[in-house]
């Protein structure tokens, strides 16, 4: 390990360890724009998760306050149909969770209301309040803050959701030579007999060096 001198007598390690760290940061910071949504997107569904889990457990065990627990039920299962469908990224290859297209489409028809992620950030920051109030539920109201507070800095930065859709096939025009196939099939006449006239019958004849079958 070595050691370098500093300024105000500060000595700083230079270990193979330390060294890996600084310069994998600084690679990541030099590959450019993070996607904060994408974070968020990964998160918000685990907390829907979350939450759908904890109010079951809190309505069959009947805890003190069960109505918060039914109340995470339908806030975990609406959180994970929302959150379900990724976002198309702004950089590099988007992957589509399996059977996302119809919730794509579902998401996609409410317009400006789930494309913002503002409005996102302030509706999971408002259905994660009632289920503070259940200790089966604790769990997924502070994910579902945490998700909040990622949206919230995924829509500082200009981001918002675009839905993956199926890309259309364009079909390829067809070449001129497939449009206009030769009209003399093979076996040809070779190119000094073709320049003949045709008006010369015997002249343009040759024999077919191929034989042909009857």
């Amino acid at each position: 390990m070595h050691v370098l001198p500093c300024r105000n007598n500060i000595t700083v390690s230079r270990s193979p360890v330390s060294f890996r760290v600084f310069r994998g940061a600084a690679s990541v910071i030099a590959m450019g724009k993070i996607e904060w949504a994408m974070w968020a997107n990964e998160q918000a569904l685990a907390s829907g998760l979350i939450l759908l889990t904890g109010g079951i457990v809190g309505v069959a065990g009947q805890f003190r306050g069960w109505q918060f627990a039914a109340y995470a039920i339908a806030a975990g299962a609406f959180v994970c149909l929302l959150e379900y469908p990724r976002s198309k990224r702004t950089k590099g290859t988007s992957v589509e969770r399996t059977g996302q297209y119809c919730f794509t489409v579902c998401v996609k028809s409410f317009g400006p209301l789930t494309r913002n992620y503002y409005v996102r950030a302030f509706l999971h920051a408002a259905l994660s309040v009632p289920a503070g109030f259940l200790l089966a539920t604790v769990l997924g109201c502070v994910c579902l803050g945490i998700a909040s507070i990622i949206y919230l800095a995924a829509a500082i930065r200009g981001e918002h959701w675009e839905p993956i859709l199926p890309k259309k096939e364009i079909a390829r025009k067809p070449d001129d030579s497939m449009k206009n196939p030769p009209q003399n099939p093979p076996p040809r006449p070779p190119p000094e007999t073709r320049r003949k006239r045709v008006d010369d019958l015997e002249g343009a004849g040759y024999d077919n060096p191929i034989p042909v079958g009857e």
